[in-house]
């Protein structure tokens, strides 16, 4: 289907012409079949539409986000700079003002904060799967939709965990790096396989679902934890607590999110019940094991291994950062024996982030220009079917408003002059987010039905799509 794009009005536009099945146009005869497949086509077109009263719409994008996101977003006709970092504060403050959307990855901090100063912006876009980096309920309050992709790297951090437990248990980190330095250790003392060995995944998401499939295929026995019910995949067993699992695998891998509940979910406690010998693996987020705790119960012989793939405090770009500096066990965590540490690179294979890239810059296209919200994590999600090319004096009203009595009753009055082809409006919490389509409007009426809706009390942003 063709993506809509900002384009000139329809009248004297050459693309309408092109479309046009008045006789006079054909310079020489055609068959009723083609002529009917001309109409067909011009009639199932989705209609191109840009905002009301809105200069190109400029995109800025933080950590570099994937080049197949930035070519469909450049394909748009989008004003798109793109930076290889992310920025401290002051500097994202100063670079967020004039923007509509932002693009960012995991070490960009959209605080309220920043927000606050980004006057223009419509939609933020994370090209990850976690969004903690983001205020969402500010952002939501003022408008502002966030999209994420919560699937797209699935595989490929699952694929890693993997590695690192066929790693841990064979101790392969060690052996490589003694034969760097020139030593020939051969040894087979508590090297062991992983068929007949039990996994404990902590969070059957996308990602631990996945890791599970993997797993039983390499012969292990997998249980996993989670908050609530969910149906096992193949021969995994869901156990009903967090201890049940830490008592009974030989691995245990962290899949979760980013919570207050999720704080040091893995600390001295949970080392204690941990089996003796057992090796523990992250790459969920950094604040959800307890790193001196780790150390801790490396150094006692209480855990054979582990692999951090995330830390609490990450540097915001590549270099020699990892030291006390950052975090003050560094040098410590480093030393330690059968120990994986990895610079947050779960997802990060060309594969997933192509996906992503794709993934994400669809869904800003399909907002920017459309208005749907489908697989925003912070408004409802609303979608309604585009404007055609038999359309060409309809415009898309979109007013995102707080969610009180009476506000679609004042909507509807204001929208009563004109004849509306379809609406529809969703809440979530206190946010509401409504869509109508609005046939046989000038521009002097679409801003009038704008300045109207900005005049309702129950008003957060209204945009126009013509």
């Amino acid at each position: 289907m063709t993506v809509p794009r900002e384009i000139a009005q329809p009248t004297g536009d050459k693309t309408a012409a092109q479309f046009s099945v008045s006789p006079s146009t054909f310079q020489s005869p055609i068959s009723s079949s083609s002529f009917m497949a001309s109409a067909l086509a011009h009639r199932s077109a989705p209609k191109q539409l840009k905002p009301f009263n809105t200069e190109d719409v400029k995109i800025l994008l933080l950590e570099n986000v994937n080049q197949t996101g930035q070519d469909i977003l450049r394909a748009q006709g989008y004003q798109v700079e793109f930076l290889k970092t992310s920025l401290p504060e002051d500097q994202l403050i100063e670079k967020i003002k004039d923007v509509h959307v932002i693009g960012i990855r995991s070490k960009t901090k959209l605080t309220a904060n920043v927000l606050r100063e980004a006057k223009n912006l419509l939609v933020v876009g994370c090209f990850c799967i976690g969004t903690n980096q983001v205020d969402l309920d500010y952002a939501a309050q003022h408008g502002i939709a966030v999209f994420n992709s919560p699937f797209a790297n699935s595989r490929s951090v699952a694929e890693l965990v993997i590695a690192e437990i066929i790693t841990l248990a064979r101790q392969l980190g060690d052996r490589s790096n003694e034969m760097h330095r020139g030593t020939w250790n051969k040894v087979s003392a508590k090297c062991w396989e992983i068929r007949g060995k039990t996994l404990g995944i902590v969070g059957y998401g996308h990602i631990g679902s996945q890791l599970s499939v993997l797993a039983e295929a390499m012969g292990m026995t997998v249980i996993y934890y989670d908050v609530v019910t969910l149906m096992a995949i193949g021969t995994a067993r869901q156990v009903p607590t967090l201890d049940d699992l830490l008592a009974e695998a030989d691995f245990v891998t962290l899949h979760v999110p980013e919570t207050p509940e999720t704080k040091n979910m893995i600390s001295n406690d949970q080392f204690e019940k941990m089996k003796t010998g057992s090796y523990l693996i992250n790459a969920s987020r950094g604040t959800v094991v307890d790193i001196p705790a780790l150390i801790k119960a490396s150094r006692s012989g209480k855990i054979a291994g582990a692999a951090l793939d995330v830390f609490p405090n990450e540097p915001a770009a590549n270099g020699d950062y990892f030291t006390n500096d950052l975090n003050q066990w560094g040098e410590d965590l480093r030393g330690l024996s059968n120990i994986i540490l990895t610079p947050h690179i779960g997802g990060s294979t060309e594969e997933a982030q192509r996906a992503i890239g794709v993934e994400v810059a669809d869904a800003l296209v399909r907002y920017i220009n459309q208005g749907v919200t489908t697989g925003s994590v912070n408004v409802p999600e609303v979608t309604m079917r585009s404007l055609t090319l038999d359309e060409p004096n309809h415009a898309r009203v979109i007013y995102i408003h707080r969610n009180v009595p009476g506000v679609l009753r004042k909507v509807n009055e204001i929208l009563a002059e004109h004849n509306v082809d379809k609406q529809i409006s969703d809440s979530k919490g206190d946010l509401a987010y409504l869509m109508a389509d609005v046939s046989d409007v000038k521009q002097d009426d679409i801003k009038n039905i704008r300045d109207s809706l900005d005049s309702l009390s129950s008003r957060i942003l209204t945009r126009i799509l013509y």
